[in-house]
């Protein structure tokens, strides 16, 4: 069974992020449930649920839309033919672009978590 994340920890993974208050940017992705009807999370105790394949699809719904300016009706028309048979062997497709920026986040994520445990680290050996 994967694992599934809180609409908030989504927010938080997407960098959907107020910069005055901090705070998860919900909305955003309540608005993006209601404009693709590719996410549909699970709904337990009326807080919304997603799965890791929800999450790679959404985090190419906002690549494509904050990212390459792209407009919904233009994300939904890539969505519609899939990413991965879309200019398969041009490197400067769509699909590498796509595929650049998540390696670019990934690499991100994993820095400020080796930045976290030398810090933590330090702070344990005193």
């Amino acid at each position: 069974m994967s694992k599934l994340i809180t609409i908030s920890e989504l927010a938080r993974l997407l960098n959907l992020i107020n910069n005055k208050t901090k705070k998860p940017q919900n909305h955003i992705l309540r608005y993006w449930e209601k404009e693709f009807k590719q996410i549909k999370p699970t709904i337990l105790n009326k807080r919304r649920y997603y799965s890791e394949k929800q999450l790679a699809t959404i985090n190419l719904i906002k690549f494509l839309l904050k990212d390459k300016g792209m407009t919904i009706n233009g994300v939904k028309n890539v969505l519609k033919k899939k990413i991965n048979s879309l200019d398969d062997y041009n490197s400067f497709s769509l699909k590498a672009d796509y595929l650049k920026e998540s390696i670019k986040t990934k690499s991100k994520v994993i820095l400020e978590k080796i930045k976290r445990l030398k810090k933590d680290g330090k702070k344990n050996t005193y």
